[in-house]
């Protein structure tokens, strides 16, 4: 569901989801739920809320929070543009070209 249907509605910890609520948040989220997927809606919405409920309850006062959920690191190369290869190379095995560009089929009129 999109977070912005989250964030209107009162989520607090006495917050109990019900068909309701699921109903409230698939319109807000533009959804269109079977009855059966609404149930099972409400039981994974509900699952998520005590989880969330549980991890409140510990101490994190001396945890650094992360941005990241491992300590490796990616190693990015400089972004430099440049030409890999020429362009008679790269339009080879285009399937319609005019020499110098890909040529597509008009898509919008």
């Amino acid at each position: 569901m999109c977070p912005c249907a989250f964030a209107t509605l009162n989520l607090n910890k006495s917050m109990i989801i019900d068909q309701k609520t699921v109903e409230k948040m698939a319109h807000l989220s533009r959804l269109e739920l079977s009855e059966q997927e609404s149930q099972k809606m409400v039981g994974d919405l509900s699952k998520i809320l005590n989880w969330m409920d549980q991890l409140k309850e510990l101490d994190t006062t001396n945890v650094e929070p992360l941005t990241h959920m491992s300590e490796e690191v990616n190693v990015f190369r400089e972004d430099i543009a440049k030409n890999t290869f020429s362009r008679e190379k790269g339009l080879k095995n285009a399937p319609s070209q005019n020499g110098e560009y890909f040529q597509v089929p008009k898509v919008i009129e």
